[in-house]
């Protein structure tokens, strides 16, 4: 019985490694190759048959969406199964994927359960599903929810504790590292979507660089973005019943400037402490390190920092 192939495509080292593990821990017996961006992935299609594409949409290059019409425009690429996986999840960026030829959807930050599920339906269109499910497991192990770690390790899930001073419970190293630095490009297709819009907190930390939106796999929290680095970013969230864990993938939606211009950034949680020296504190501080690669996002970053304002809070070391 012959592997099925699939082609993961993300500027993004760490997420590509998750979704490898997702699959790899489902499909023991599926054959999997990974590429950067879309030009890489444009080579690789071109020497070597897939079954399937999971495929970023901002990357350098090439994005997915090119790549997605230029394999439209292939004979032997037309009906080949591809499934972007992006935050871009406003209905004006899914219409214009639709109308490219996209086999299906997922928006980043997804559960095991939303990806598996995508895999699956995009296969079984082109009579590819039953050749996994022969090979997969009586019981899924889960690579994203609640527990990312063990999509690296294999291990437990890490508790996100609340200490009572703000000294890092844990730092966690991802597959790779993300970018320590930028390349100054046109800001030119980075800022993508409607302007978020965080309610007011009164009670909220006041001071830093403004407002977001942090989309977690299990649900969206409304931030305080306290430091801002080329790597990374410092936020505080109120704390709820379900605490986030650390290695969690997310996208933080940043609002700045008086345009206020809105930008995507893919990530993952790396560190979290209690933002008040007490045990039962009502906030937490997050560290959010930043893994695109898109020299248009991390010129976007640049030129927040650029603007100068609350330079005392930018993170130590970053």
């Amino acid at each position: 019985m012959s592997k099925v192939s699939v082609l993961v495509v993300d500027d993004a080292s760490f997420i590509r490694d998750l979704v490898k593990k997702c699959l790899r821990n489902y499909f023991p017996g599926i054959h999997i190759e990974d590429a950067v961006n879309g030009k890489k992935a444009q080579s690789i299609l071109a020497r070597e048959a897939f079954d399937l594409v999971l495929c970023d949409w901002e990357m350098p290059e090439m994005s997915g969406l090119e790549l997605l019409t230029w394999c439209r425009e292939q004979d032997n690429l037309k009906t080949m199964p591809f499934v972007m996986v992006t935050s871009r999840g406003d209905k004006e960026n899914v219409v214009q994927a639709i109308q490219a030829g996209v086999s299906g959807y997922v928006s980043k930050p997804f559960t095991n359960e939303q990806l598996l599920t995508k895999v699956k339906q995009a296969l079984n269109k082109v009579g590819k599903l039953d050749t996994l499910m022969n090979s997969a497991p009586t019981k899924m192990n889960s690579a994203f929810g609640n527990d990312s770690l063990s999509a690296l390790t294999g291990g437990k899930p890490a508790v996100a504790g609340a200490p009572a001073t703000p000294a890092p419970v844990a730092a966690a190293r991802p597959a790779a590292a993300a970018p320590a630095a930028a390349a100054s490009v046109a800001s030119r297709g980075l800022l993508n979507s409607q302007p978020v819009k965080a309610p007011a907190a009164s009670s909220a930390p006041s001071s830093g660089r403004g407002q977001g939106q942090l989309r977690l796999p299990n649900g969206i929290q409304q931030c305080v973005i306290k430091a801002l680095s080329l790597k990374e970013a410092l936020l505080v969230v109120k704390r709820t019943e379900a605490l986030p864990q650390i290695l969690d993938s997310a996208v933080l939606d940043m609002e700045q400037g008086d345009n206020a211009e809105v930008a995507r950034l893919n990530g993952y949680l790396h560190a979290i402490v209690a933002f008040e020296q007490k045990p039962d504190s009502d906030w937490l501080q997050l560290t959010f390190r930043f893994v695109d690669q898109d020299a248009q996002k991390l010129d976007y970053i640049s030129r927040l920092i650029a603007r100068g304002t609350a330079q005392k809070h930018f993170i130590p070391g970053a």
